[in-house]
């Protein structure tokens, strides 16, 4: 068959996450920055694909940053690269007694760092190369407005927006899984990624590079960026108001969609079916 059956990818899924969760810190770290970088980078074509979209119906204009953002987890997955969402999904070799706890609080320390790393680095590599003064500033008010939003939401807000994103997210992890192919892959990938960029949840790895970004445009004040932007108000846009508006509540959120909604949910669905398919 060109096609997983559910069970089948339960076992997928068990086998792909123990790996990574038992190789050596040094190596996860390593493919965890790598990570982080790619998602940075799926958020920079985003931000390129917002650039002059006021000109576009609101939502046509989403769809599109969406489907350019599928990249990033595009990368993740062909690589295996460690993201920490779709690490969330450990939880269910955990609650399996497949993987120790402490390891699996290690592992996704590690791999949380490790995003953090790579996002900030293409932060600040994209940054200090000028590209947010393309198209006239627009590229630099597109992410300066995007980090504003972003950092507008309630703590709560943001909880339930991670929630809805790593959902997605682990679900196109999940789907992939399937997939026999690159191109299978690939598909299974973008609808998924595109509906949560479009719906506006919140990702917590791509926000280590899209706030941040933010935060630098802001404190350049370059005056053809702002005035991109309207010249926007950006009291909230603070280190504080990132982490605890934002990075936080939102890795919260993730966590809880991606460990628990789709994780521990397709672990205990499918569970008898994998049963009855290892015991045939």
């Amino acid at each position: 068959m060109s096609l997983a059956t559910p069970a089948q990818i339960v076992d997928a899924a068990e086998y792909g996450l123990l790996k990574k969760a038992t190789t050596p810190f040094r190596t996860t770290l390593i493919s965890a920055i790598f990570a982080g970088a790619f998602i940075a980078l799926g958020f920079v074509f985003y931000t390129t694909s917002q650039m002059g979209a006021a000109q576009m119906p609101y939502g046509l204009a989403k769809i599109v940053g969406g489907l350019a953002f599928s990249t990033g987890l595009a990368m993740v997955i062909i690589t295996g690269a460690d993201l920490f969402t779709s690490t969330s999904m450990t939880l269910m070799l955990g609650v399996g007694g497949k993987l120790p706890w402490p390891r699996l609080i290690q592992h996704w320390g590690v791999v949380y760092v490790g995003n953090f790393i790579g996002a900030l680095c293409v932060a600040l590599i994209v940054f200090y190369s000028g590209t947010p003064h393309q198209g006239h500033g627009a590229w630099g008010a597109a992410a300066l407005n995007t980090a504003i939003s972003k950092v507008s939401h309630s703590p709560l807000e943001s909880v339930l927006l991670g929630i809805l994103c790593n959902f997605m997210v682990c679900m196109a992890v999940w789907l992939a899984f399937a997939g026999k192919t690159l191109a299978d892959k690939i598909l299974a990938i973008t609808l998924p990624i595109a509906l949560f960029v479009s719906a506006g949840f919140e990702h917590s790895i791509a926000n280590m590079f899209m706030i941040p970004m933010g935060l630098l445009v802001k404190h350049a004040g370059a005056d053809e960026v702002l005035t991109a932007a309207g010249n926007p108000a950006m009291g909230g846009l603070t280190i504080p108001d990132f982490l605890l508006h934002n990075l936080i509540p939102v890795t919260l959120g993730n966590i809880l969609g991606g460990g628990i909604f789709v994780g521990l949910g397709m672990f205990f669905w499918h569970r008898r079916d994998r049963e009855a398919h290892s015991n045939a």
